[in-house]
């Protein structure tokens, strides 16, 4: 079997082991992508949606007159990063990369939230040592018990309309509830913008949610989001940046709006942006009402500054009228009921009135996290259970989002009302909701929850049954001893269901380019112009990171190149090592590399000197950590479609090689595939792929984000 060749027009030299390329650039398919020759675009009056605009303003070094799409690599400089009980490990690679002081001590947030009822030696320790840390470099700290990081951004200001804010934590989404876009970033970036101010982002497909119509009474923003994990669920969104649109907003509050916001991350997305509008901006002046004054992110002027612009149709509080999206779905919320989702999964939805019929008993129930544990929640819970008490053999765990929230509550009456009913209270902080301290789920038991995620084990036992719904059915269940409706309470009926209204709207994205606005992409010295390779295809979609790395090399820190290299792919399919050639380029289905964070799982292809992959789409922890280790990936839908109708009737092979080889221009971001190695031959697909600028280039030159940043560290001493 002849061997296939990695052909580059430029040789280029690293420090790493690998020299090797690492990106995912989704292409235009089928016009759903959202991704044409409009991302090359540098004219003016060029249309950008929201998502585009905001990370126009925070992107650095940009080429005069650039204007940056969906699938472009860009520089970002944040407006702030926060990391959470993961800041300590984050500072220990900081230090690992030479560096000693934060770049910018006004960018970066700590707060301790995740295990805050943990009093063991070690866990203090680590908690001193980050606030220790903290002090030492000037940077804003909070410790724990003040409250859950996500909702200390939103109350502080550093998640402010019109921003950028990311967060080493996957909740970041929550951030656009109140019009920032907020995205998550790994450990190793979190360093990297404590040490420079920056880190790469590749803008995802955007896409438009369309919200119409109004709630029905006793429907809340927790069951809007459940609606669209439950009807949407076919990852119609992964990896996405969402847009929320429609005549629907205005009549969503902030805690609606935070709450759907922070669980787009269990749809998939990267971001659920909602946009800037009257209810925000009074939203505002009640926080500046609040909040100690002067303050030095939500004051008087800095919000009335913000109300002068959105009076005055700022083009940058909104997308522009012929923006281009990837998709368009459409909920119609009047035809929303209060719905359950699960049990053990957010893409099971369930209309309450078919679960209350079931008579499920539950063990235990909470209103804890980031996702519904704001004064509007616990107001909502409490209106439930005023005069009732918590059921025989429940435990009902309540937990304020923020110490802010707990003091108001207590103020308005409420806390002390689920008190007096029997509610377990736990410090501010993430708790059950992670899996940690006290009121865990045990085997064989059954919990609701108003949290984010109800994912087999993650709050307790693998053999219990976590449900999630919203505050007040929560509260009424604890009451009712069983998944229920308030109604319940009061001897009334469980409402009938309504048939719910949804649909996804094909959308036009034809190339809208203004003629002589796409310009070639600069390559750096160094950089490879041209890549090209045979494509091996292992048909499979969900490959996780245990099928490309086995576990139990993970923990090994001596685990040698060459086992590497021959352990890869192993667990999903022990012939890959002998049917594969360096230089060839790893093909699969979607969501590769899914799973777990250990990053040997793009490692060990890069040990095969396989330096490209390319998929449907990835897994985006594997994604950053292929970037961040400088593996080239590529997000080709339209090939792994053609790759399975090629071979549809052929023997079934786990690694197949296919004889059809792949060119990657990069100065021209397109990509073609032909059937065979030779110039003349014929050319199978072809399409725009996302622009590869010189930022991305240059960490992929330094042989990754590591190498990248100590470079970054050396010029400037």
């Amino acid at each position: 079997m002849p061997r296939s060749t990695f052909t580059v027009t430029t040789v280029w030299r690293s420090s790493m082991h690998v020299q090797q390329l690492n990106l995912r650039v989704p292409g235009l398919v089928a016009n759903r992508a959202g991704l044409s020759k409009r991302m090359l675009a540098t004219a003016a009056n060029v249309p950008q949606n929201l998502t585009e605009k905001i990370v126009q303003k925070y992107s650095i070094g940009l080429p005069a007159g650039k204007y940056v799409r969906a699938g472009d690599f860009v520089t970002i400089k944040p407006q702030h990063c926060m990391t959470h009980d993961n800041s300590w490990p984050v500072a220990m690679k900081f230090h690992g990369l030479g560096a000693t002081k934060v770049y910018d001590d006004r960018q970066v947030v700590l707060t301790l939230d995740h295990d805050v009822q943990n009093k063991s030696p070690k866990n203090l320790e680590k908690y001193a040592n980050i606030e220790n840390f903290a002090h030492k470099q000037g940077i804003d700290f909070y410790p724990a018990g003040r409250g859950i990081g996500h909702q200390i951004l939103v109350e502080e200001g550093y998640a402010f309309p019109g921003t950028l804010t990311v967060a080493s934590d996957s909740h970041s989404n929550m951030y656009g509830g109140v019009g920032c876009l907020g995205t998550p970033m790994v450990r190793t970036d979190a360093a990297a913008i404590w040490a420079t101010g920056q880190t790469w982002w590749q803008i995802p497909p955007v896409a438009k949610v369309e919200l119409r119509g109004r709630l029905p009474a006793g429907v809340s923003g927790k069951d809007v989001i459940v609606a669209l994990c439950g009807v949407f669920n076919k990852d119609e969104v992964l990896n996405h940046a969402i847009e929320f649109v429609g005549d629907a907003i205005p009549d969503l509050t902030v805690d609606d709006r935070l709450t759907i916001a922070n669980m787009t991350t269990e749809w998939g997305a990267l971001s659920g942006l909602f946009p800037v509008d009257e209810v925000l901006i009074n939203w505002l002046r009640s926080r500046v009402l609040r909040l100690p004054q002067p303050h030095p992110r939500v004051s008087s002027d800095r919000v009335e500054g913000l109300a002068k612009l959105l009076r005055n149709g700022d083009p940058s509080l909104r997308p522009s009228t012929d923006a281009i999206y990837s998709k368009h779905l459409v909920l119609d919320l009047a035809t929303l009921a209060p719905y359950v989702s699960g049990p053990n999964s957010v893409k099971v939805m369930n209309p309450l009135t078919d679960l209350a019929m079931q008579n499920i008993a539950i063990q235990k129930a909470y209103l804890v996290s980031c996702t519904n544990s704001r004064l509007s929640d616990i107001q909502s819970a409490a209106q439930v259970m005023k005069g009732r008490r918590v059921a025989p053999g429940v435990e009902f765990y309540i937990a304020a989002a923020s110490s802010n929230v707990q003091a108001d509550a207590e103020t308005d009456g409420a806390w002390s009302t689920l008190l007096e009913a029997g509610a377990k209270p736990l410090p501010a902080g993430c708790g059950p909701c992670i899996g940690l301290g006290v009121g865990l789920l045990q085997d064989g038991e059954v919990g609701i929850s108003a949290t984010n995620r109800n994912f087999k084990g993650r709050m307790g036992s693998r053999d219990a049954l976590a449900y999630l719904a919203s505050p007040a059915v929560v509260a009424a269940s604890a009451v009712l001893g069983k998944i229920g409706s308030p109604a319940e309470l009061d001897g009334g009926a469980v409402s009938d269901n309504v048939e719910l209204v949804s649909a996804e709207v094909p959308v036009d994205n034809m190339d809208v380019t203004p003629e002589g606005a796409a310009v070639a992409t600069q390559v750096l010295d160094g950089f490879p112009a041209l890549i090209e390779g045979e494509l091996v295809f292992c048909d499979a979609d969900n490959i996780n990171t245990d099928g490309i790395y086995p576990g139990k090399y993970t923990y090994q820190d001596d685990v040698p190149r060459d086992v590497m290299a021959k352990v890869c792919m192993e667990n999903y399919d022990s012939s890959f090592s002998i049917k594969t050639y360096a230089g060839d380029v790893l093909v699969s289905g979607f969501n590769f590399g899914t799973g777990s964070s250990r990053e040997q799982a793009a490692t060990c292809i890069l040990a095969r000197n396989i330096r490209l992959v390319v998929a449907g789409s990835f897994g985006n922890i594997f994604f950053r950590n292929s970037i961040n280790n400088a593996l080239l990936t590529l997000e080709l839908p339209a090939l792994i479609s053609l790759l399975r109708q090629k071979f549809i009737a052929s023997e079934p092979e786990l690694t197949r090689r296919t004889g059809l080889f792949i060119k990657w221009d990069v100065p021209n971001a397109r990509v073609q595939v032909r059937e065979g190695a030779e110039p003349d031959a014929s050319v199978v697909l072809e399409q725009k792929v996302g622009d590869l600028g010189p930022n991305l280039q240059d960490i992929i030159i330094q042989g990754g984000l590591e190498g990248w940043v100590k470079n970054e560290i050396s010029k400037s001493a």
